[in-house]
């Protein structure tokens, strides 16, 4: 089975018809789009530069877990995240001796 290249799905109001040019067609928030119809394109805009993204492990940069876990006893110490009361005071209990 062969797969179609990509073309470009905007509406042309003016010709009542898609464009469905297939020359460096590119995914947009709207669509696929060609060069004549980005976003940028069609506001009258210059076609921003290419970045260097995201960092390569912006996703997966683990958190050590005794922060995590030290952030949700004081939350729960001070009463801002509801807990039952045994928590609670377990929770400020361990803050304390964490403090001392």
């Amino acid at each position: 089975m062969t797969e179609t290249p990509p073309e470009c799905t905007h509406w042309i109001g003016d010709d009542r018809r898609y464009c469905r040019a297939l020359d460096a067609v590119r995914r947009y928030l709207p669509g696929l789009r060609c060069p004549a119809h980005t976003p940028s394109a069609l506001r009258g805009r210059p076609e921003p530069p290419p970045g260097p993204g995201w960092p390569a492990g912006a996703w997966t940069t683990p958190s050590p877990q005794s922060a995590s876990a030290l952030y949700d006893q004081r939350a729960i110490a001070s009463g801002k995240r509801g807990a039952p009361a045994h928590t609670y005071r377990a929770a400020q209990r361990a803050v304390h001796e964490r403090k001392s």
